[in-house]
């Protein structure tokens, strides 16, 4: 994506993680209600071991372990989103489900808690497995909606803030025909190398090098010309750019050509995001928040609704 952000609150989530872990592995076998049956009493070393280990590969142990490991010849798809961002919600469910035990064998006047700590377990285990279907190009990445305009055989489409490609993989699968530029500034630190290699490693795989190209930029400075492409698409790019997200919608506004689309595709407050992000979710700007940031940088509302959990919007740049 097209942002300086690096997503900070992952290691906020290894550190917390790894503490919980620890306190699993060896604080609750002290206890007398655990340490008195063998199964439990292994049970919390084990699980406590595993969430420190995962904690830590979130934090960074993964790179490390690829020095020490070969490379291989990568034959499918890798859009580097593991493990950070699909182990979190899993780390979370592991550490409140065990919580949840813990309290049950040896705090039982405090069930409500356990309760509370088993819900939001399944909750997060539910953000897990939605966090690792985006790793997987054959599920539906973008909604069905009109985008090229009629009688243009060749458009030229911009994919603001493509990160390792699977938006621009899609995008090229629906539309057989045009070219697309792929912008980023290939330095989300949640991505793989910022995802400049993963993009031109997918595209290869995808057999679409030849109808894509692959431009650094930033979405508030994109430094082409004015009225340049018949489409564009932003897929979970401009939620992240934050003070900058006016500007970066000016930006498109600016280089798309008089009545040509723009697709956004942003993340907002619902049960989809609470299951991964929780009460970050509530941080979320709304669909109403958008639909004023979109007007006051130019574009006309054209149709709008809910996808894989997310809020879109076709958008007209008017005439």
């Amino acid at each position: 994506m097209a942002t300086k952000g690096h997503h900070g609150h992952m290691l906020w989530v290894g550190v917390l993680g790894f503490l919980a872990g620890a306190a699993f592995l060896f604080y609750a076998p002290s206890l007398k209600a655990v340490s008195s049956t063998l199964f439990l009493f292994a049970g919390f070393h084990v699980a406590g071991a595993a969430i420190m280990f995962a904690s830590a590969y979130v934090i960074g142990a993964d790179k490390l372990l690829a020095r020490f490991t070969p490379r291989r010849r990568n034959h499918t798809f890798n859009f580097g989103w593991a493990p950070a961002w699909t182990l979190g919600p899993i780390i979370a469910a592991a550490i409140l489900f065990a919580a949840a035990i813990l309290i049950e064998i040896a705090a039982t006047h405090y069930w409500p808690a356990a309760l509370i700590f088993t819900l939001l377990a399944a909750c997060f285990f539910v953000g897990g497995i939605f966090a690792r279907s985006v790793t997987r190009v054959d599920d539906a990445v973008l909604p069905m909606v009109a985008l090229t305009p009629v009688g243009v055989e060749n458009p030229i489409i911009l994919d603001a803030g493509c990160g390792s490609g699977r938006t621009t993989i899609a995008l090229a699968r629906a539309l057989t025909q045009g070219t697309i530029v792929a912008l980023d500034r290939f330095d989300a630190g949640y991505i793989e190398g910022g995802g400049r290699t993963l993009i031109e490693q997918n595209l290869r795989l995808a057999g679409l090098r030849d109808r894509v190209r692959i431009t650094p930029g930033d979405i508030t400075r994109l430094g082409l010309p004015d009225a340049t492409f018949d489409a564009a698409v932003s897929a979970h790019a401009m939620d992240h750019l934050g003070r900058s997200t006016a500007q970066g919608l000016r930006e498109i506004h600016r280089v798309l050509k008089p009545g040509a689309r723009f697709l956004l595709i942003v993340w907002v407050p619902g049960w989809t995001m609470f299951t991964i992000a929780n009460v970050l979710s509530f941080f979320l700007a709304s669909p109403r928040v958008w639909r004023r940031r979109v007007a006051e940088a130019g574009f006309r509302l054209a149709d709008e609704g809910r996808f894989n959990g997310y809020w879109f919007a076709v958008l007209e740049r008017p005439d």
